[in-house]
Order: C-alpha cells, then structure tokens, then sequence
C-alpha cells in the first residue's frame, strides 16, 4: 500500500472547479475551460506522498519552471497563459499558480537520459539495454551516455510507480507520428536544457515532460505542460563532484530518501505502513537544496 499519507481536502474556490489532487499539484479549472494549476509544498518518497510539507517548495518549482519555458520558447511552444491569481484565490496560492492551456495530453512520462543511474541503471544491469535500447559494455552509476536516449515511462497513478516502456510500445499507443514528434521534441529540449544547466556548473543527468496536443484552426501543435526541469523532475549533479562509480550528490529530496531510509527514522519501508513525520533538520536541508538549484539555475536570488 502506498499513496497520501494524509490525503488533503481540495479547497473551495468560487468560480473554479476541482480536477484532481496529484502528488504535488492541485488541479482545477476556471469558467473559460482553462486549467488552473497549483504547485503545493507536498513531497514525495518511496510512492508515498509525506505529511510532512518543505516551505516553499512549491513556490520554487513554478517559478523554476516558467524561467525554464522562457529559456525553451523557440524550441517548444507551452502552456502557460497567465500568472495571475484567479478571484477569489487564497493569498497562499501566490507564485505557485499557473492559469494553462486546457490539451490532449499525451498518457506517456517522456523521458530523457544523458546519464546512466536510477531505473535506467538497474535494467541497463540485467540486460545492457534501457527501453529496449542498446547500451555499450562498462558503463556504470553516473556514466555519461555515448548521446542522450528517449526512454518514456508510463504516466502513474498516486501511490503507484512509473514503469519504462519501449519506443515501439508509445508508437502503438499513439500513432507513429507522435510517437516520433514526442522523441525529436523531448530530447530537443534534454539539449538544450542540458547546455543551460552545464554553463551553471550543473549536470542534467535525466528528466521527464509532459506534452499535450492543442487544437487550433491549422491543425494540432504539439505543447510543452506541466512543470519542466525542476528537481521533481529531473536529476541535477554538481559537475564538480561528478565521479561515476557510485550514486551522485543531487539537487533533490535525497536527503528525505535518506533519512526514511536509516534506523533513524524507525520506518521499514516493506512494512506498507506510512513513513513518519520528517525532523525539521531534514525539512530545512531539503528546502535549501530546492532553492540552491533555483539559484545556480537561473542566477536569480530567491526571497
């Protein structure tokens, strides 16, 4: 069993319909049939989403995430149309609400690898293969890639875990032709985002998108949506430390994984019992390491 551990109760907004509570993210939408998305300071480990919350987590993937749709605009349209609150919206909703185009969107995590570690590491282990692609002998935990690779994955429910699937499978999901435009725009995007993040002492080990389809007059575009290269996202490395052999040093909730994981916390995680509250030691470290990636990122301070 896995999933909340406390499952929060939608807020009650004139004017705005509840969709859906993910693991981060509450989604709505407002009278003109567009979406409103709210990133919360929820996190997740392990499946399951913690009761403990990480101070302005939330605020930090928006922000990061529209720094990076500017970065990517000539490369991948977005769906982004506005930062303003909706009336009647909570003071707290401030800088971590996206009003966004309303799409088909793709049932497939587009995964991009410029590194080998994670659930690509362990397949890449039993089979020299990651998604039913061919990999050369001798790489190991943190290896660099020979080019980046299009791994997609499954989109999950909350509580369950995202399972890689071969190219082959998404192209019978939905049509060769998507399929294809899926590939070129993820890693289009992974290379560019990968450029950016090295140019800031930053490794982009891997990431994941999410597109959707809109509907216009001339026929459907294909849009970049949810959040983009944010540390749920994606793995960030300090290319400083990068020495492949052994797990990476990341700009994410690792220290959250690591903390669950030891006897202090008294969890055993093949128990299904919900892990417990986080220290605020491991809450404070994991909001600092959210904000350095912001700040090395985009050269921005955070307030």
């Amino acid at each position: 069993m896995s999933g909340f551990v406390e499952k929060p109760e939608p807020l009650q907004v004139p004017g705005l319909v509840h969709l859906h509570t993910g693991k981060v993210r509450d989604l709505y939408q407002n009278e003109a049939g567009d979406l409103v998305m709210v990133a919360s300071d929820r996190i997740s480990a392990f499946d399951w989403v913690l009761q403990t919350e990480i101070p302005d987590k939330g605020r930090v993937l928006t922000q990061l995430s529209l720094w990076w749709f500017d970065q990517l605009a000539d490369l991948a349209p977005n769906h982004v149309l506005s930062t303003e609150l909706p009336p009647g919206a909570p003071a707290d909703w401030a800088g971590r609400t996206l009003i966004c185009k309303s799409l088909r969107m793709m049932p497939v995590e587009c995964v991009a690898r410029g590194y080998l570690t994670g659930s690509g590491l362990t397949e890449y282990n039993a089979t020299r293969t990651v998604c039913g692609l061919a990999l050369p002998e001798g790489l190991t935990d943190g290896s660099e890639l020979p080019a980046p690779i299009f791994t997609p994955a499954t989109k999950a429910a909350v509580g369950e875990h995202d399972e890689n699937v071969s190219y082959e499978e998404v192209a019978r999901q939905v049509g060769a032709e998507p399929a294809a435009e899926l590939r070129q725009a993820t890693l289009a995007v992974y290379s560019r985002a990968r450029d950016i993040a090295r140019d800031r002492g930053i490794i982009l080990a891997d990431t994941k998108f999410e597109f959707g389809y809109e509907s216009t007059a001339a026929g459907e575009t294909l849009i970049l949506a949810d959040e983009v290269l944010t540390p749920d996202s994606s793995r960030f490395w300090p290319a400083d430390q990068w020495e492949p052999g052994h797990a990476q040093p990341s700009f994410d909730k690792q220290f959250v994984r690591d903390w669950l994981t030891s006897a202090a916390s008294g969890w055993v995680r093949a128990s299904e019992q919900p892990p417990p509250p986080l220290p605020q030691l491991v809450t404070d470290a994991t909001r600092a390491k959210y904000i350095e990636a912001y700040e090395r990122l985009t050269g921005l301070s955070w307030s």
